[in-house]
């Protein structure tokens, strides 16, 4: 997964990574919301990506 994110995707994950860590460190709670609504949108992004590129016959 990682070899197709480029160095740019790579940054961008640790990057959040860290933000929530940073969060849970002052409250557990709110940083598992954020992660249930990042990997949500994280769903959501992927299915309409797949959907398109569907539509155009590349998958």
């Amino acid at each position: 997964m990682l070899k197709n994110l480029g160095p740019l995707g790579i940054g961008g994950v640790v990057i959040l990574l860290v933000g929530i860590a940073l969060i849970a460190y002052e409250s557990l709670l709110v940083a598992a919301g954020i992660a249930l609504v990042l990997a949500g949108l994280g769903l959501v992004v992927k299915a309409l990506v797949s959907g398109v590129l569907r539509q155009f016959g590349m998958v």
